[in-house]
């Protein structure tokens, strides 16, 4: 008799994120790169064992390849900003000079081992962090989740279905688009078979991603039952403003080697100000303003602004900066089907 290479036991939803997101907690508590290995394996072991056949359980491989990219980026920072802490010189590079005001921040110059071997153990923490929480994605049902949720929350739990959706959509896309064009004998050269591969996924995913929004729509999804339009939509503001806070403090943690000289509150309050300064620029999203007053803010609040000034981009890159490119493909998307 064999045994199944996968149990069908089909779990909870909210139990994956509990287990992802316990084993993130573990990760975050250590630089120890053999723990952050094995964490990495048991999730992995996990998903290969336990994921099912939805387009979902698919994605894991792209996490894991975005979790080597955020080594690598890690270490290159490193290398870039402030490397020459330490005693074992790798390597030097000309130091570019910078003005007063950015005291603290070094660009190039010296290249140590204890630097590198830094950026190298806080880039596989991230990245451990990065991969649970893609087993999760890849293990969890994310229809079956939004109906456990409180009605308050079904409008935003709709859109997060729908964005935690899009990744897996993503890889399922880039596998059906890359197998027909290989049946097809498609030429070209590498930008034009890269055009030709990028424009096709992204069409295709989020066409399928609005297509899942509808049909979650048609089924009775996101309703909010009694509640009135202010409850709605004060409940909603009041939520994401506590995932941008949490996002915030994540990026102060990610420069600080994992220490946080801020509660909760005070994060709060630096964003809410620096927020509200930045909305009053000219400049689209408040590029520039937001980034300064908040920069300010948690240097006044007592972050070093060696820290506070590279966690603010990391923070504005993940909320503003990298959503432009989806962007750019969903507006030209809805514009040619006429939503628009």
């Amino acid at each position: 008799m064999t045994t199944p290479s996968r149990m069908s036991r089909d779990l909870h939803p909210g139990a994956w994120w509990l287990w992802a997101m316990g084993l993130a907690a573990a990760a975050t508590g250590t630089t120890n790169p053999l723990l952050l290995l094995m964490i990495v394996g048991i999730a992995a072991l996990t998903v290969s064992m336990r994921r099912s056949d939805h387009p979902w359980s698919r994605s894991f491989r792209l996490y894991l390849l975005f979790g080597l990219a955020i080594v690598v980026i890690r270490v290159l920072f490193r290398v870039l900003l402030g490397g020459g802490y330490g005693t074992v010189v790798l390597f030097e590079l000309p130091e570019i000079p910078l003005p007063d005001w950015v005291a603290g921040i070094r660009l190039l110059g010296p290249v140590t081992l204890e630097s590198v071997l830094g950026g190298l153990y806080d880039g596989m923490r991230l990245a451990t962090i990065v991969i649970c929480v893609g087993a999760a994605n890849s293990l969890a049902n994310p229809k079956r989740l939004l109906k456990s949720m409180p009605p308050a929350l079904y409008e935003i739990g709709t859109a997060i279905v729908v964005a935690v959706a899009l990744l897996p959509q993503l890889a399922d896309s880039l596998r059906r688009v890359r197998a027909a064009r290989q049946l097809r004998g498609v030429p070209g050269s590498k930008t034009g078979k890269l055009r030709g591969i990028v424009v096709p996924v992204m069409e295709d995913a989020l066409e399928r991603s609005m297509s899942l929004a509808a049909g979650m729509d048609a089924r009775g999804y996101g309703r909010s039952g009694e509640l009135t339009r202010s409850q709605r939509r004060s409940t909603g503001m009041l939520l994401l403003t506590g995932l941008f806070v949490m996002c915030l403090d994540a990026s102060i943690r990610a420069f600080d080697n994992g220490n946080q000289p801020l509660s909760y509150a005070s994060i709060a309050v630096v964003f809410l100000a620096g927020n509200a300064l930045g909305s009053a620029a000219p400049t689209p999203g408040g590029v520039g303003a937001v980034e300064g007053a908040l920069t300010f803010g948690l240097i006044v609040a007592g972050v070093p602004k060696e820290v506070a000034a590279p966690a603010v981009l990391l923070y504005r890159m993940m909320t503003l900066w990298l959503p432009v490119l989806p962007g750019w493909f969903a507006f030209n998307h809805l514009t040619r089907k006429g939503a628009l």
